[in-house]
């Protein structure tokens, strides 16, 4: 089984589902689109 067969199945699953739902809630908080975009900033200045 390919890996991403593996995480497509994961995905696809309520544990998975409950993980991307987590993580969309997540991502709408302005405190970590702040972290996210100074990440984005700092990693652009690398290169």
């Amino acid at each position: 089984m390919s890996l991403m067969h593996k995480l497509t199945t994961f995905l696809r699953s309520p544990k998975g589902q409950q993980l991307v739902d987590r993580g969309r809630r997540e991502l709408a908080k302005p405190a970590n689109q702040q972290k996210l975009r100074g990440l984005k900033a700092k990693l652009s200045k690398r290169r």
